[in-house]
C-alpha cells in the first residue's frame, strides 16, 4: 500500500501537449488527461501544491500537413483547433492549471533559450546526412511527410517519425519503401547539416536513473520500452528538421531550419508553467528545479521515449532541472473494435459528445476510467458506455443517493436525525466508510485510477447494501428512534461520498455537496476528514430536495451513435474503394453485337459445393435457358423469383462446374457497395424485348 500522504507537497503535473491538427476524442482523454486530472484533483484535495500544465502542441509536422490538405496556412489551423481543444477541456472539467500555446513568445522563447545554452556547451554534435527528399514538392521529408514500410514490424503506414502499429520510434531513412504523402512520389536522398543530441553519451546515466532506480514504480509497459531502447543501444537523434514552420534554429548556420517539435515540445510545459507563474505572481522555479518537487508526466504508449529518454537527456545536459518521478503511461482505446483514427474520423469527438449529451460530463469520465486502457489496450463501445451508466451510475449510486435524500425529507423534512444508540452493525458499516480515503488514495497514488473509480463505487454499493439490510421504509412503523439512527449512518456515506467523488465525478461531487448543502462551515471539506472526523454530516442540518444525479441513457440514443459509426465507416469503405480501370476501347460496331434482352427469373437454387454460385432458369421470351451467376452471398433463391432482371443472351456457353451456362445476368453496385440488378421498367416490358 502506497504511503498515505501526511504533509503538503509541490507537485509538477504534465498532459502530453495535443496536436492541433484536431479536436480531442475519446483516446487522448482515457490515456492522458481523465488520469492526469483526477491525480490532480485528489492532490489538490489533500491540500498539495499543484501544478497541472498543458498546452497546445502546434509545430508538429501534422499542422503543416493539415495546412495543404485544407489549403489554408499552419497559423489558421493552429488558431481554429486551439479554439475547439481549449473550449471543450474547459466544459469537460479538465482542471489545468494553465493551458499554453507553443505558438506563444513565451515558448520561443525558452526553447530557443534552451537550444542555445546546450549548443553552447558542446552538448550537440553536427552531422551532415543523407535525408529523404522530395524532388517534386522540392522539400526535405520530415517525419509524417513520409509513409513506408515499418523496419520492426512490417506495418505498411508507418510514418517517419513513429509506427502507430508497434509503437517504434523511427527515422524517415529507417522506411522500408519510403513514399512521399505530400506528391506521392518516391523519395531521392539528399545531403543536408543537422544537430544530433548524442543520446549514446548519457547511456550509463539512464541505466543507472531508469533500469536501477525505477525498476519497481514505474509500470512495465513504460520500464519495458525504456529498457529495449537502452539495451539496443542509443544512437544521437537529431533536434533539427528542414521544415518552414515551426521554431527557427536560433545559432549560425540553422537558415531555412526549425527545432525538431520533440525536443520544443516537452518544453512547452516549462513554458507554461513560467506563464501560469507569471500570471499568479509566483516563482516558476520550484516547479521544475526544486529536488523535492515530483514531476509527473501524463502521457500515451506513444511517447513513451520522449519522456522517458530524450526529455530526460536534455534536461540533464541542461544541469539544473529535476527528472520526472513517474511516467504513468497508458496503453491504447479502441472504438468499437477498431483503431481510433483522427484522419478517418473513426473517433468519438469530446465537443461533439458534449453537444449530443449535455451536462452528462461525469459519465463519459466515469466510463473512460471504468474501461482505462492502463496495462494493455481496451475498447470503447456505445454499449458498454450505456451500461455503465444505467447499471452502475444510476442503479448503485444514483439509486442510493436518491433513497437516502427522499426519506430524509419524508421522515425528518430534511433535517439530518438525532441518532440514538449505534448497532453494531452501524459501527462497522461507520468504520468500513472511513477506510475507504485510504484505500483509495493506495489506488490512486500507484496510478491505478480503474481500481479507485471502482473503489468509489463499493462505498456506494455498502451504502446501498446497508440501507437494504437495515429495512427503515420498514422499521419506521414499529421503531421510529432506530430509523433515526439509520438514516443519520446512510446520510454520513453520503456525505463522504460526495468528497471522495470529486476526483472521479466533479460534476456529481458538486451537485451532491448541493443536494446535501455541505458547503457549509460545520460540514466536511477536505479529503482526510472523511477518515478522521467522527461526524461528517452534523444532526440538526437540514440538506435539500433530492434531484437525479443521473438520467437513465434510452437505447435510441445509443442507436444514434451507433448509426453515426456506421456512415462513418461506409464513408471510409467508399473514399478508399479502388474503382476498376477502363477496359480496352470497343467500336460501336462491337457494342451492337451485344444482344441484351428482358427476362424473369423462373427457378433459382444453390449450386451444390459452391459458396457463391445460384442455378437460374431465365425466361428470355425466346426460350427458357440455365445461367449459372455469382451471387449466392447477396442473394437467396427465394427472394428473386419472379425478378425482372437484364440478360445478355448471346454470350457464348460456359461450363461452370459441370453445369453449362448460357448467359449472364448484368448486375451493379449502388452506393452502399451493395450487388444490385440491372433492372429494365417493369411496367409493359415484356420477355425477349430488347434493350437499347
Amino acid at each position: 500500500m502506497a504511503e498515505k500522504l501526511t504533509h503538503p507537497e509541490r507537485y509538477t503535473i504534465t498532459a502530453a501537449l495535443p496536436y492541433t491538427n484536431g479536436p480531442i476524442h475519446i483516446g487522448h482523454l482515457a490515456g492522458v488527461y481523465v488520469p492526469a486530472d483526477i491525480y490532480a484533483r485528489y492532490l489538490r484535495l489533500n491540500g498539495n501544491d499543484v501544478a497541472f500544465v498543458c498546452g497546445s502542441d502546434e509545430h508538429g509536422v501534422a499542422i503543416s500537413m493539415k495546412a495543404k490538405k485544407e489549403g489554408i496556412t499552419p497559423k489558421e489551423v493552429i488558431d481554429k483547433y486551439d479554439g475547439i481543444i481549449r473550449k471543450s477541456f474547459q466544459e469537460f472539467g479538465i482542471t489545468f492549471d494553465n493551458y499554453s500555446r507553443t505558438s506563444r513568445e513565451i515558448h520561443h522563447k525558452t526553447a530557443s533559450d534552451f537550444f542555445v545554452k546546450l549548443y553552447e556547451q558542446g552538448d550537440f554534435i553536427e552531422e551532415t546526412t543523407a535525408q529523404l527528399y522530395d524532388e517534386e514538392a522540392k522539400q526535405f521529408l520530415a517525419d509524417r511527410f513520409v509513409v513506408g514500410t515499418c523496419p520492426k514490424c512490417g506495418h505498411e503506414e508507418a510514418y517517419g517519425d513513429q509506427c502507430e502499429n508497434c509503437g517504434s520510434t523511427l527515422n524517415a531513412t529507417d522506411l522500408i519503401n519510403p513514399k512521399s504523402t505530400i506528391t506521392g512520389t518516391v523519395p531521392t536522398t539528399k545531403e543536408t547539416k543537422h544537430w544530433f543530441l548524442p543520446l549514446d553519451r548519457y547511456e550509463d546515466f539512464l541505466k543507472e536513473w531508469i533500469l536501477v532506480g525505477h525498476k519497481s514504480d514505474w509500470k512495465p509497459n513504460v520500464y519495458g520500452q525504456c529498457k529495449s531502447w537502452i539495451d539496443d543501444g542509443l544512437k544521437p537523434r537529431a533536434v533539427t528538421r528542414d521544415l518552414d514552420w515551426g521554431i527557427p534554429v536560433p545559432v549560425e548556420g540553422g537558415e531555412g531550419k526549425v527545432l525538431y517539435v520533440w525536443f520544443d515540445a516537452p518544453i512547452g510545459y516549462i513554458s507554461s508553467t513560467k506563464e501560469w507563474a507569471e500570471r499568479e505572481g509566483k516563482d516558476w522555479e520550484p516547479y521544475w528545479k526544486d529536488e523535492n518537487t515530483k514531476l509527473v508526466h501524463f502521457i500515451g504508449k506513444d511517447n513513451i521515449v520522449f519522456h522517458c529518454i530524450i526529455f530526460p537527456a536534455i534536461l540533464k545536459a541542461h544541469g539544473d532541472y529535476i527528472l520526472p518521478e513517474n511516467v504513468p503511461a497508458n496503453e491504447f482505446l479502441n472504438l468499437e473494435g477498431n483503431k481510433l483514427s483522427t484522419s478517418k474520423n473513426w473517433a468519438v469527438w469530446l465537443h461533439e459528445y458534449l453537444e449530443e449529451f449535455p451536462d452528462m460530463q461525469d459519465v463519459l469520465r466515469y466510463t473512460l476510467t471504468a474501461n482505462a486502457p492502463e496495462t494493455k489496450d481496451n475498447d470503447f463501445t456505445w454499449k458498454d458506455f450505456q451500461a455503465r451508466n444505467n447499471n452502475e451510475l444510476v442503479a448503485i449510486l444514483g439509486n442510493f443517493i436518491n433513497r437516502v435524500v427522499v426519506l430524509t425529507n419524508k421522515y425528518y423534512e430534511g433535517i439530518v436525525p438525532t441518532p440514538s444508540e449505534f448497532s453494531q452493525v452501524d459501527k462497522e458499516t461507520l468504520e468500513q466508510l472511513r477506510k475507504f480515503p485510504e484505500i483509495i488514495s493506495s489506488s490512486i497514488e500507484r496510478y491505478r485510477f480503474r481500481e479507485a473509480g471502482q473503489e468509489l463505487m463499493n462505498l456506494a454499493r455498502l451504502g446501498n447494501k446497508y440501507l437494504a439490510d437495515e429495512e427503515p421504509w420498514k422499521v419506521i412503523k414499529q421503531d421510529e428512534e432506530r430509523v433515526k439512527t439509520i438514516m443519520f449512518v446512510a446520510l454520513q456515506i453520503a456525505t463522504g461520498l460526495s468528497v471522495l467523488s470529486e476526483p472521479f465525478l466533479p460534476f456529481t461531487s458538486e451537485k451532491l455537496k448541493n443536494i446535501l448543502a455541505i458547503n457549509s462551515e460545520e460540514a466536511v471539506s477536505s479529503w482526510a476528514e472523511v477518515s478522521t472526523k467522527e461526524t461528517l454530516l452534523p444532526a440538526d442540518h437540514k440538506i435539500n430536495k433530492a434531484e437525479l444525479l443521473f438520467r437513465k441513457i434510452e437505447d435510441s440514443e445509443i442507436q444514434a451513435q451507433l448509426d453515426k459509426l456506421e456512415a462513418t465507416k461506409k464513408a471510409n469503405e467508399n473514399e478508399n474503394k479502388e474503382l476498376m480501370p477502363q477496359k480496352d476501347t470497343i467500336t460501336f460496331d462491337d457494342f451492337t453485337k451485344l444482344d441484351m434482352r428482358v427476362g424473369t427469373i423462373v427457378e433459382a437454387e444453390k449450386m451444390p459445393k459452391a459458396k457463391k454460385l445460384l442455378v437460374l432458369k431465365v425466361d428470355t421470351g425466346l426460350d427458357t435457358r440455365t445461367i449459372v451467376s455469382g451471387i449466392a452471398e447477396s442473394f437467396t433463391p427465394e427472394e428473386i423469383v419472379g425478378k425482372k432482371v437484364t440478360v445478355l443472351i448471346n454470350l457464348a456457353p460456359r461450363a461452370l462446374r459441370g453445369v453449362e451456362s448460357e448467359g449472364m445476368i448484368l448486375m451493379t453496385e449502388n452506393a452502399d457497395g451493395k450487388l444490385v440488378f440491372v433492372n429494365p421498367d417493369e411496367d409493359g416490358v415484356g420477355n425477349g424485348e430488347g434493350i437499347s
